[in-house]
């Protein structure tokens, strides 16, 4: 009777650990310290806000104290009618420019603008040069509204994040999708990206150090990251109705052998 409660008792300590996942691997950056801090800033390269590539979306908006002599240098603002109201009404948009597949727009009275490779500060100020002798004290805000990533996987909300101030690291990613989910793998996470028409890819390791000096800690417009399952989701979501099945079945096979010992006794 002993030995059929030992097996019991080590079937079911099998499963309990098959579906845990110990805190060390859910753990980032387990290697960092303070004493890690120097040589992790001797590698470290901040990076400023992505830069404009073709077929990103900018708005553009050319002010002064003269609105009426910028007003030829920005894009009308168009109005259209909302088809889910009764009433007759309009709703405001502004038109946005889309970069070409040389990297270049097309901007009122200036003409063609080559913006591909820079960042929004230096089209400003390229805009803005072009403007001067033309316009007094001219003010320019370029807008990159198109730029984000996905992350798939096991994230708690996959989904699309913007990179609405610049730049985006990937743990700020990570986070606005709700983080990894248990099951997802923090040792294996792979980034794909686009340069110069051709896709890369890496895996990243989360929790070590070196994910901090990665090229792929700083995040592009259209990366795609995605969480690849642990082994316990796959147990658990592949072989779901096969674990059941072995532990019912181990279950019955326990009873019938406690009940034939019982009769045995008798």
């Amino acid at each position: 009777m002993n030995n059929i409660k030992s097996i019991l008792l080590l079937a079911l300590v099998t499963v309990m650990a098959a579906s845990c996942v110990t805190q060390k691997k859910m753990t980032y950056l387990r290697e960092v310290t303070a004493q890690s801090a120097d040589s992790i800033n001797s590698h470290f390269v901040p990076k400023a806000e992505v830069t404009i590539k073709p077929a990103d979306a900018l708005t553009i908006f050319v002010s002064a104290l003269d609105q009426e002599a910028v007003a030829p240098y920005n894009l009308p603002t168009v109005a259209f009618n909302d088809p889910t109201s009764t009433q007759v009404k309009t709703t405001p948009m502004i038109m946005t420019y889309r970069v070409d597949e040389n990297g270049d727009i097309e901007m009122p009275v200036l003409g063609k603008l080559h913006v591909a490779g820079l960042v929004r500060a230096e089209a400003e100020e390229m805009i803005k040069g072009k403007l001067e002798a033309q316009v007094l004290n001219p003010m320019v805000q370029v807008n990159l509204i198109s730029a984000k990533v996905s992350v798939l996987g096991e994230v708690a909300r996959p989904g699309t994040v913007g990179i609405s101030n610049g730049r985006l690291t990937i743990l700020e990613a990570l986070a606005a999708v709700g983080d990894l989910t248990p099951y997802g793998r923090r040792d294996n996470v792979l980034i794909s990206r686009e340069v110069d028409g051709k896709m890369e890819f890496a895996r990243i390791d989360m929790t070590k150090d070196e994910l901090l000096t990665s090229p792929y800690y700083f995040l592009q417009q259209n990366d795609v990251i995605y969480v690849s399952p642990n082994k316990v989701r796959a147990v658990n979501s592949a072989n779901v109705s096969l674990w059941l099945s072995t532990v019912s079945t181990m279950a019955s096979a326990a009873t019938v052998i406690v009940t034939i010992v019982n009769v045995t006794r008798k």
